[in-house]
C-alpha cells in the first residue's frame, strides 16, 4: 500500500463507494477497492459478519442484493472525518425487501484508502436489527 490523498480526496473516495454501493452494481463496486483489499462486517450473525476479500465480497453482495425490491441498499452518509488514511463515516441505510420487511439500519464505517482506492473497510451497525430482517 502507498501513500493517499489529501483528507477531502480521501473523504471523496469514501462517498463514491457508498454511492456506488448504493447501486447494487456489484462489478461497480469491486472496481472501487484495489486487489488487496478487505471488508470487514461487525458482530457475530453467521453468513454476514466476517473479513471478507474482494472475491468473496463480491459473493455476498451478489447474493444479498437479490432480496432487495430495487435489488439495492441505498446508504446515506451523514458526517465524515478524515485525517491521513482514514476516513470514518457515519451513514443510514434503506431497503425494501422482496418478503415484505423494510431494513433501515444506521452505520459507522471506518475506511482506509490507497492511492484513490478503498483498501480496507470495517462497518459496523446495529446487528441486531440486521439479523431480525433478514435471518427471523
Amino acid at each position: 500500500m502507498t501513500s493517499s490523498g489529501s483528507a477531502d480526496e480521501n473523504k471523496a473516495v469514501a462517498k463514491n463507494f457508498l454511492e456506488v454501493f448504493s447501486t447494487g452494481n456489484v462489478e461497480a463496486i469491486l472496481n472501487c477497492m484495489d486487489d488487496d483489499a478487505t471488508y470487514w462486517v461487525s458482530g457475530s450473525i453467521e453468513g454476514m459478519s466476517d473479513t471478507y476479500d474482494k472475491e468473496r465480497l463480491g459473493s455476498l453482495l451478489a447474493g444479498v442484493t437479490t432480496v432487495y425490491k430495487k435489488g439495492a441498499l441505498a446508504v446515506t452518509p451523514t458526517s465524515m472525518i478524515a485525517e491521513g488514511n482514514f476516513v470514518a463515516v457515519e451513514a443510514e441505510s434503506f431497503a425494501e425487501l422482496n418478503n415484505g420487511r423494510v431494513y433501515k439500519n444506521q452505520y459507522h464505517y471506518l475506511f482506509e484508502i490507497a492511492d484513490g482506492k478503498v483498501h480496507r473497510v470495517k462497518e459496523y451497525m446495529d446487528t441486531q436489527h440486521a439479523y431480525e430482517i433478514f435471518y427471523s
